[in-house]
């Protein structure tokens, strides 16, 4: 005779009761608050591309979390963790397909000792663009330079998921330096990083060509330091930079970097020689991150007069200038325009960026000095070309460093690195901006939303691209054997 019932086991009967008790995982809480749940990171009102990986995110003192997802009012699912949820790609990617141009609604529900009914939370929202961002992002991921330089690489994310991968770690160069990388017009197939140390050089990958060049060698035999390609892909400017550290012993800066001196070089990739011009080769002024306009008809940098370091700091500003640029012969023309002049705006400011577009340029500014990424009152600028106007980017600022900044190819989104989490380590932020409107910035999505604060590395130089770069480190390594 076929039993189709029988008694549980111990087992299957403490499985039961806890199905009874959580209805299988679908358990609601019991208890309602006028507050939203305390999530980290924060993604409470901002905006993302439609292609960004899952903003998975952790209540801290929540021994289990309930999110629900909603979109035009109507359930799109449901995803539940011990202390933090793990959205599933597919699930994520079917809600920003549906979401595109709307709000999301997140009801949060959490369990803890002090509420072992639950507590369901005010939802929060977070909108969905219609536009996406570049498929990655490149960085370097770097420990404090002071403590332990010598383990670094440059790494790249894949932004629609949480794909990190090496391009390149100084275990292939002898732990000599990796820094100032570059890529032309976003393209994973033109970039150029510096490998300092035993066997280093300047690499460049351009037209499916790999090489290590010696630009210290080539007349007027200067280093290349911090780089940007002009959008042919066909020239690289660099300033040349004799660069210095200093500790301080009361201050609530701790490290200042700083130059000894520094010029402004151009590279021809095509010919493989470097052009100067002896305006901003002198000893009177010093010029220092280069970077070209979308169209390749200016070239912006900053500039400042020389002066004795490092107790000339607090009197040291840079302005901003921008000169001609002839793409045929790479020569700078004679008119030199101030965009931003800091004998009458204040302060000093560093990193020019362009908008895809033209028509807007992003800076760091602080009080004074060039690496801002030390400096604590560094913020975000914004200058608006067509006027000239400089608008502080209140929404994108925080209390801490906010330094190295780059556009997304369609001008829809920045990336720049913070220290506003715990005011020592770099992380990433992406923000929306729509015709000098600014979205509220968003932590860097990670599996886990924890290993944002356990990283003890620092985010540097974030760059996005259109996809990854694919050139093997044993390749790039075999640049760097003798």
């Amino acid at each position: 005779m076929l039993r189709l019932f029988h008694k549980p086991s111990g087992l299957v009967l403490l499985f039961l009761l806890s199905c009874a008790m959580w209805s299988c995982g679908h358990r609601e809480a019991q208890e309602q608050s006028e507050t939203t749940a305390e999530i980290f990171p924060d993604y409470d009102g901002v905006t993302v591309p439609n292609n960004i990986a899952p903003l998975n995110f952790e209540v801290r003192k929540a021994q289990r979390v309930v999110a629900h997802f909603a979109v035009d009012g109507q359930a799109v699912m449901r995803v539940s963790g011990k202390r933090y949820i793990d959205i599933p790609l597919k699930k994520w990617a079917n809600l920003l397909q549906q979401a595109q141009g709307k709000k999301v609604e997140v009801t949060v529900e959490t369990w803890d000792d002090g509420h072992p009914k639950g507590v369901r939370h005010r939802s929060f929202v977070f909108y969905v663009d219609t536009t996406a961002i570049d498929a990655c992002a490149a960085y370097r991921l770097i420990p404090p330079g002071y403590i332990e330089w010598n383990h670094m690489g440059l790494f790249q994310r894949d932004l629609t998921s949480f794909r990190e991968t090496p391009i390149i770690t100084n275990e292939t160069n002898g732990k000599g330096c990796l820094n100032c990388h570059s890529f032309c017009q976003y393209d994973a197939d033109r970039f150029m990083f510096h490998a300092r140390g035993k066997a280093g050089g300047t690499v460049i990958a351009h037209d499916g060509v790999l090489e290590k060049v010696a630009l210290a060698q080539m007349p007027p035999h200067k280093e290349g330091t911090y780089p940007y390609w002009h959008p042919s892909g066909r020239f690289i400017a660099f300033s040349s930079n004799q660069t210095r550290q200093a500790f301080y012993d009361q201050c609530q800066d701790k490290v200042e970097v700083y130059d000894n001196e520094s010029d402004l070089i151009v590279y021809n990739v095509v010919r493989k020689r470097v052009l100067t011009d002896e305006r901003f080769t002198d000893s009177l002024s010093w010029e220092t991150f280069p970077c070209f306009s979308p169209d390749g008809k200016w070239l912006y940098f900053c500039t400042a007069s020389r002066c004795e370091m490092p107790i000339g700091t607090e009197s040291l500003k840079y302005s901003l200038v921008r000169v001609p640029f002839d793409e045929t012969t790479g020569k700078l023309g004679t008119e030199v325009d101030t965009i931003y002049s800091s004998s009458t705006q204040g302060g000093s400011v560093s990193l020019p960026r362009v908008s895809p577009d033209g028509k807007w340029l992003l800076l760091t500014h602080s009080s004074c000095a060039t690496f801002h990424i030390q400096h604590r009152d560094a913020d975000l600028l914004l200058i608006d070309l067509s006027t000239g106007n400089a608008v502080a980017a209140d929404k994108w600022n925080s209390a801490e460093a906010d330094s190295y900044h780059s556009w997304s190819s369609n001008g829809k989104w920045v990336i720049f690195a913070s220290r506003r989490l715990d005011g020592r380590f770099t992380r990433l932020f992406i923000a929306s901006f729509a015709d000098g409107k600014l979205g509220k910035p968003f932590l860097l999505p990670q599996k886990n939303p924890n290993s944002n604060a356990l990283l003890l590395y620092s985010y540097n130089v974030p760059e996005l691209i259109h996809a990854r770069v694919k050139i093997s480190q044993d390749t790039m390594a075999k640049l760097f054997k003798q």
